[in-house]
């Protein structure tokens, strides 16, 4: 079973690109799921993220404060701003919420698979979701808010119900009962890489129908985003004369966003927008290949 995790978890760009591929070719067999389930399901996701943490990833934070500040600012600045592009409304909105939500669940997998600084892209994961409820709504409001209505304080609320709750929860559970928990490590980044992929898989079939029409100018879009996330992080890195696994920390930290998190937001608060959901599906499916192709190239 171990080894069928493992398996699973390290191909998790090709399962969840199985999975959009299978929703957008068959939408009918996902039409009766809501959209709403996404956000039990990323609460699921944030809970097993909570089980794999301990205070002591926190460490860095109190330690290395310099490292997290230069990264959890990258983390803010680049992604919103490189999202500001001209686009259909609900389409721009979409770009905007994945530019400004925290750094995703699998980079840190990515960060260490490309022999980067692990301490520091787990602390910037933490800190980056910590501080998320306050600045993914607020950036949200002043990149998009000019076209579309943004409840931040709603959003603010969101983020603390479906990403910190579950988050606390899953921390507290393994400081209570920590024999248990150690024995699910290695089968939660597995579960966590299906509920993704069934995520993405419930986004892309409920908006199968809009892809035809316009898929390829959001795909270029959501690969673009990503790209100069990835590029940019790791120039900045060079530009403060950063030590090279520093420098891929940040650059995974910086282009891997929580993609389920915006498609969440999407689906709570942005219902008269539904192509908002779909950049956030297609950047989960894209981010994990091009972590698995940098990974690999920092490697090598």
């Amino acid at each position: 079973m171990k080894r069928i995790c493992q398996f699973v978890s390290k191909y998790m760009g090709v399962l969840v690109f199985a999975a959009a591929v299978l929703a957008f070719i068959f939408p009918d067999a996902l039409s009766r799921i809501r959209p709403k389930v996404i956000n039990y399901l990323l609460g699921v996701v944030m809970f097993g993220m909570g089980l794999t943490l301990n205070l002591e990833d926190f460490k860095v934070v109190f330690s290395r404060p310099k490292d997290i500040i230069i990264g959890c600012l990258a983390q803010f600045t680049i992604m919103p701003l490189l999202a500001w592009v001209r686009l259909d409304d609900a389409l721009a909105l979409g770009v905007v919420l994945v530019g400004c939500c925290p750094g995703g669940t699998a980079s840190n997998v990515i960060t260490y698979l490309a022999k980067g600084d692990l301490a520091l892209s787990v602390g910037m994961t933490g800190v980056s979701t910590i501080l998320a409820p306050f600045l993914t709504p607020v950036l949200t409001w002043a990149l998009a808010g000019h076209s579309v209505q943004v409840n931040v304080l709603g959003m603010l609320l969101s983020i603390l119900w479906v990403v910190i709750l579950p988050i606390v929860i899953g921390l507290i559970i393994k400081s209570m009962w920590p024999k248990f928990t150690d024995k699910t490590v290695d089968y939660l980044p597995a579960f966590s890489s299906v509920t993704i992929a069934f995520i993405v898989a419930i986004v892309i079939a409920a908006n199968a129908d809009k892809l035809l029409a316009g898929g390829m100018i959001i795909v270029l879009v959501v690969m673009l985003h990503n790209i100069c996330g990835l590029g940019l992080g790791y120039f900045l890195g060079r530009l403060l004369r950063l030590s090279e696994p520093k420098k891929r920390a940040i650059s995974i930290e910086v282009g891997m966003q929580n993609s389920g998190l915006a498609s969440s937001l999407a689906t709570l608060h942005f219902a008269a927008y539904p192509l908002a959901t779909i950049p956030g599906a297609i950047f989960s499916v894209w981010h994990n290949i091009s972590g698995a192709i940098v990974a690999y190239i920092f490697r090598k």
